[in-house]
């Protein structure tokens, strides 16, 4: 969250009448020709590909995307401006919304008389999922084939862009989405809060979980966390779950599969240790009641040691902070290997009725290969391929890196677990929520999501 992004978690709940007003003004600033292409997508095998995008014509083409913050933006700019030097008759209409705004309006604009030709659809069921099923996806195979872009991404990261036709299997199937970044979740920490309190950097899980205890006992606050919006807290969750459930258990739950279960005594574990975090102060008062920009932000003035969260806040806590953060993929326990959250940032997938949909594919290709990983890696991002090729630009890119070249070499990178199911963002979130806030116990708490994972799977087959 994906992420978002992100990371790439569900949106938040908003009020309806306020939606709707961005909703409308919105489809008002974001019109395009697509219209005219009203009716279903036809299928893969039936289009025929052009790549000789000059000979089209003048073109506007109407890019969705979330890469508000610093970096991320700088990297659109740079590689829309950079694309239309290449084709001059192409002119990129960018609409730029943060991840929470994109998730609200996205699925009313994709259905509505007028889309965008390109957008970015978080990976999960209950978008990208939702949006192949209902035809307003294209699949991406024909200019797979013509563009190389099976050999450009690996099976590890083209899993989480993959879909059956019909939006009920994640993972495997056609390509619907290319992305431009990798992310992990990890440990952010504040070289110089560690230094003050006379903490080492912790190598395993149990001296990650020795310096909460020390920093507590110090009179620092050890981890921030703002869940407000629910989602961040799902990262948490996984972090820990990471450290105690097998591998496969918590890819079959995230991915939607059948043959595994909520309510297994590591699960259990996870939730527990939740609950006894909250128990002991490891977390900042009201993790509720603020937002996630709020915590971030009050880490990078030094007002806790720790923050659990993606890759996605590099460029902001870089800015923030300087040389005073640091990045870590979460520490093993000891005998396992290191695993962590993560996957893809948002991928930017073709409309249905996208009114130039070579156009749309010959950008997507511009913004995901070789040199476009370049131009990530200068402005503070996570490159998804060709990581090993970088020089990273300073310290924390570093970190990133290395953290992301061990997990997906070295251990394991597992899935969002709110891909699990259309409805398990929101799910979970408000279970972890009342987990967090003393309202659910461990059991409650995955006792709830087991009921909402078990439904789906009996329904997708």
């Amino acid at each position: 969250m994906a992420g978002p992004p992100v990371p790439a978690s569900a949106a938040r709940a908003r009020a309806f009448g306020g939606v709707l007003a961005v909703v409308l003004a919105l489809l008002v600033a974001a019109c395009t020709p697509g219209s005219q292409n009203a009716g279903q997508a036809p299928a893969a095998g039936d289009r025929a590909v052009r790549t000789d995008i000059a000979a089209l014509g003048p073109i506007t083409l109407t890019v969705w995307d979330q890469e508000v913050r610093g970096g991320q933006n700088e990297q659109m700019e740079r590689l829309n401006a950079a694309f239309q030097q290449r084709y001059p008759n192409v002119t990129v209409k960018r609409v730029s919304r943060s991840f929470d705004d994109l998730a609200t309006t996205l699925r009313l604009a994709i259905s509505g008389n007028e889309v965008p030709d390109v957008v970015q659809a978080n990976n999960s069921r209950a978008e990208m999922g939702a949006f192949v099923g209902a035809n307003q996806l294209l699949s991406l195979e024909p200019w797979a084939k013509a563009y190389g872009w099976h050999q450009r991404y690996p099976a590890s990261v083209k899993q989480y862009v993959s879909y059956s036709p019909d939006g009920k299997q994640f993972g495997q199937g056609n390509l619907y989405g290319l992305p431009q970044v990798g992310e992990v979740v990890g440990i952010y920490y504040n070289q110089a809060e560690l230094d003050r309190l006379r903490i080492a950097v912790p190598r395993t899980w149990d001296d990650f979980e020795a310096a909460l205890a020390s920093a507590k006992a110090a009179g620092a606050t050890p981890v921030t966390l703002g869940n407000l919006e629910k989602w961040p807290a799902l990262h948490v969750f996984g972090t820990v779950q990471d450290q105690l459930a097998p591998a496969g258990q918590v890819s079959t739950l995230a991915f939607g599969r059948s043959g595994a279960s909520w309510t297994t005594p590591e699960n259990l574990q996870a939730a527990q240790k939740i609950a006894d975090w909250v128990r002991a102060g490891y977390f900042n008062a009201g993790v509720n009641g603020i937002d996630n920009d709020q915590a971030w932000q009050a880490f990078s003035k030094g007002q806790s040691v720790f923050l659990i969260g993606g890759s996605w806040y590099a460029p902001d806590l870089r800015a923030a902070m300087g040389d005073k953060v640091h990045f870590m993929a979460p520490p093993p326990r000891a005998g396992r290997p290191v695993s962590a959250t993560g996957g893809t940032g948002l991928p930017f997938a073709i409309t249905g009725r996208a009114a130039q949909p070579d156009a749309a594919a010959a950008y997507l290709d511009f913004i995901t290969n070789t040199d476009a990983m370049k131009v990530l890696t200068a402005t503070g991002n996570l490159p998804v391929v060709d990581t090993a090729n970088q020089q990273p630009p300073d310290r924390l890119s570093g970190d990133l890196f290395s953290a992301f070249a061990s997990v997906t070499g070295q251990g394991t990178l597992l899935p969002y677990l709110d891909y699990a199911t259309p409805t398990m963002s929101d799910t979970m979130g408000a279970a972890l929520q009342d987990l967090l806030g003393g309202a659910k116990t461990p059991e409650q708490f995955l006792s709830t999501v087991q009921a909402d994972y078990a439904a789906f799977v009996a329904k997708n087959g």
